[in-house]
């Protein structure tokens, strides 16, 4: 793997496992690469693979509506992992997975997680949480994306990739931005160009770095705030 990853990272579900089971899992698990643009999953076909990310972002995108680019339905980074239905088991994939950021994963194949479901109910309890969260943030998106401006949201996004890239500075192009908030590349320039004037982030070309953390949270619609106590509550 050319990707490394810090020490301190690690999958906050694994580690959320009583140890025997943690390190049951690490011993399973193996270390792969997360390359931007590849597809992890398409929509009804069955996971190969579940994936922990540790550094990166994995991308999920909804359904597509007059042959338009599907509005992307949420973010999975060293919160989460990529395959939780199999956790309800279901094979088949709800949503399209593709590597946004790059970065690195500990992967199991879906036969081994059905394995470890089986053999651990601290597993099967977590992720069982894991997909509550999910499942109440989806509905909450959805209205964030009806009732709060462009330039709002977009800090939340933005807020939410770095959450997941563990570093300052990633990439983003105008056309996943204008996917993920359900508007035009236009309002995407407009709203970036407002937030990069008032000095909480540097924009050009897709690359994006974060100024003013604590500036760009004040920014933000107050969603952000509620999803992250969503995995307090839930996910201790």
């Amino acid at each position: 793997m050319s990707a490394t990853t810090p020490a301190h990272v690690v999958n906050q579900l694994i580690e959320a496992l009583p140890r025997a089971a943690r390190t049951r899992m690490l011993e399973r698990c193996e270390p792969v690469e997360l390359t931007a643009g590849v597809i992890l999953c398409e929509v009804d076909e069955p996971y190969e693979h579940a994936y922990f990310p540790l550094i990166g972002v994995i991308s999920l995108g909804g359904a597509t509506l007059h042959s338009r680019q599907p509005i992307e339905m949420g973010l999975i980074g060293n919160e989460g992992m990529l395959g939780v239905t199999l956790a309800l088991g279901v094979a088949a994939a709800p949503m399209r997975a593709v590597v946004q950021g790059a970065g690195t994963a500990l992967r199991l194949t879906a036969a081994q997680i059905r394995c470890e479901l089986n053999d651990s109910p601290s597993l099967l309890d977590t992720l069982h949480r894991y997909l509550y969260v999910l499942i109440t943030q989806w509905p909450h998106t959805a209205a964030c994306t009806q009732s709060h401006e462009i330039e709002l949201r977009l800090a939340r996004w933005l807020l939410m990739m770095h959450d997941r890239a563990h570093a300052n500075h990633f990439h983003l192009t105008h056309e996943f931005l204008a996917n993920m908030l359900g508007v035009r590349r236009s309002g995407i320039t407009i709203a970036a160009g407002a937030l990069q004037q008032r000095g909480l982030i540097r924009y050009a070309r897709g690359d994006i770095r974060i100024l003013d953390r604590p500036g760009l949270e004040a920014a933000s619609c107050p969603c952000y705030e509620v999803l992250l106590g969503d995995y307090r509550r839930l996910l201790p």
